[in-house]
């Protein structure tokens, strides 16, 4: 009996992890170890209990609350003397609104770990800055890239942004559209294109063409409908088009899956976003 083909294994879902950590000019702060330790004083009302409650030595607690006092320029938590228990601790108005705010950033650091983790790992799909933002946006065009030339003019300027096939494309922008997005040479940038927007041709060779962005590639998928279709192209290094063009207009072209076939984009319509 012949052997049975083995079921290839299934390769492992990639994810990501990160942790949050402040700063004081350059050096480590903490992170949710030792912002875990103010929560717990804050809680328990000593630094013994909170030590106890957090599974480490008094000494660690005392070391780690001495170094961030000393890092934060002013105390965190402050001794009340007095009492029936003989004193107690407490946040000072400082480390109250430090832990407030690390809680605040920390939830936004963890909501955007989420937005990469739920498809930015996924390497058959495209990377989409916008997605991983939750920004919304009628573009079907959506490609991350960089900015690898600005040309200023007068009135307008031209951008040449790269994507990481290696696809190059062209933006002309207004100068104060540059100035005001903060555009610089090497900065991550979306460029953006409605598919109504892009066109389709098929055979021209060598022909010379007013649209300054010509990506060759095949059709990969074609959604009809009664007056336009929806064409997707797969182009060069992987990166697809999405076209709207009139169902009159493929039938003209010939266009079916895995037919070779250009999609040009003028430069003056191709829209640039950043993330700030």
């Amino acid at each position: 009996m012949p052997a049975r083909p083995r079921t290839p294994p299934r390769p492992p879902r990639l994810g990501l992890q990160g942790a949050l950590r402040i700063t004081a000019d350059g050096q480590d702060l903490g992170g949710q170890e030792r912002i875990g330790l103010l929560r717990a004083i804050a809680e328990h009302g000593t630094l013994t209990r909170a030590a106890q409650a957090l599974g480490i030595s008094y000494k660690s607690a005392w070391d780690a609350l001495n170094a961030m006092n000393s890092l934060a320029g002013q105390p965190l938590v402050e001794r009340v003397t007095g009492g029936r228990g003989g004193g107690s601790s407490q946040l000072t108005a400082h480390g109250l609104r430090l832990l407030q705010r690390y809680e605040q950033i920390d939830a936004a650091h963890q909501r955007v770990l989420q937005l990469l983790d739920d498809g930015a790992m996924d390497l058959d799909r495209e990377f989409s800055l916008l997605k991983v933002l939750n920004m919304q946006t009628s573009a079907r065009n959506q490609w991350l890239g960089t900015v690898r030339t600005i040309r200023a003019g007068a009135v307008n300027d031209e951008i040449e942004v790269e994507l990481p096939s290696g696809v190059r494309l062209s933006a002309i922008i207004t100068h104060e559209s540059t100035e005001a997005l903060g555009l610089r040479v090497k900065q991550s940038v979306v460029a953006l294109v409605k598919a109504s927007a892009v066109l389709l041709a098929t055979g021209l060779g060598d022909a010379r063409l007013s649209a300054r962005n010509r990506l060759e590639g095949r059709v990969s998928a074609i959604v009809p409908g009664a007056v336009n279709a929806e064409v997707t192209v797969q182009a060069e290094g992987g990166t697809a088009v999405v076209a709207i063009v009139t169902q009159a207009s493929v039938n003209e072209l010939g266009l079916q899956v895995g037919s070779a076939v250009t999609a040009l984009v003028k430069a003056s319509d191709l829209i640039l976003a950043t993330s700030t």
